[in-house]
């Protein structure tokens, strides 16, 4: 009788160890696999931002310079403002009507790009600087300038598209250390940086 008893211990014993095994299998099946489809997600992640960050780079060279070491845009076209002036029909160019059509034609081409690649919705945030000066309004005034810009566009009748967010922002003049990319020459300051980015990469594969 005892005998029996341990046989059917045993016997027992081994079936539970085996169903164990078989379910710790299935697990690390299951695990594998879940990383392997991780994998695959974070691999297309990655080859998509790839194509949207190189497809931005063919923005035109005539308008835009990209600045790898901020990821920034910097329009090509010199603006100087007077003093404490965000009106960008009161530019302060030796050529302003030239000046204000090649503002334009930055607009097209970010209008453009954006129809290029319709099937990507994208932020897009425009940045106005202010040179330092005795001006004490120059972060609200930098801002201020981007509007202009934004303003300027809209009034010639560019249209960024549904799969554009548009952001504006001013960066002010440096005196509050926000490490904002900046020029040593201050003049150079007074411009506008573009950033375009893609919002909707990661939210295509959750």
């Amino acid at each position: 009788m005892s005998q029996k008893k341990e046989s059917f211990f045993w016997t027992s014993y081994s079936d539970l160890m085996t169903s164990l095994f078989f379910i710790m299998l299935v697990l690390f099946i299951l695990v594998i696999v879940l990383l392997h489809k991780r994998m695959e997600v974070t691999e297309r992640q990655l080859a998509e931002i790839k194509k949207v960050e190189q497809s931005t780079k063919d923005l035109n060279r005539k308008y835009f310079t990209y600045r790898s070491d901020s990821k920034k845009y910097v329009l090509n076209i010199a603006v100087s403002y007077p003093v404490g002036i965000s009106d960008i029909t009161k530019i302060d160019v030796a050529d302003k009507e030239r000046c204000l059509e090649d503002l334009y034609q930055a607009g097209k081409e970010v209008e453009s790009f954006l129809k290029r690649n319709h099937e990507n919705k994208y932020i897009l945030i425009v940045e106005g600087q202010a040179s330092k000066d005795n001006y004490r309004s120059n972060y609200e005034l930098s801002y201020l300038r981007a509007l202009g810009l934004i303003k300027y566009w809209h009034d010639r009748e560019l249209n960024f598209g549904d799969n554009c967010e548009i952001q504006i922002s001013g960066s002010g003049d440096g005196r509050l250390k926000t490490n904002s990319m900046r020029e040593k020459n201050e003049i150079s300051n007074q411009r506008f940086l573009i950033h375009i980015l893609p919002k909707n990469i990661f939210e295509n594969d959750k």
